[in-house]
């Protein structure tokens, strides 16, 4: 590793990965078995995004948005 290039983590910036990782696999198996598009996208998005957002807000800001859109796409979407 170039000595200048590194990445901080936090605690909690790995706590909330973990926990948003943990939905979006419970998304995706649960997209799969019911063939609900939204779920099995958002799901996979969920379970990998952590790893390209480094900043703590913008983490909580993605991953909550990803939580919430299976519900939208449901509401205004019939999907």
């Amino acid at each position: 590793m170039e000595h200048g290039a590194h990445m901080k983590f936090s605690v909690t910036s790995l706590l909330a990965g973990l926990i948003f990782s943990s939905i979006g696999t419970g998304y995706f198996i649960y997209g799969r078995r019911q063939g609900r598009v939204a779920y099995l996208i958002c799901g996979a998005a969920l379970a990998v995004f952590s790893w390209f957002v480094s900043n703590l807000m913008g983490l909580l800001g993605i991953g909550l948005l990803l939580v919430l859109a299976p519900f939208a796409a449901a509401y205004w979407l019939d999907l």
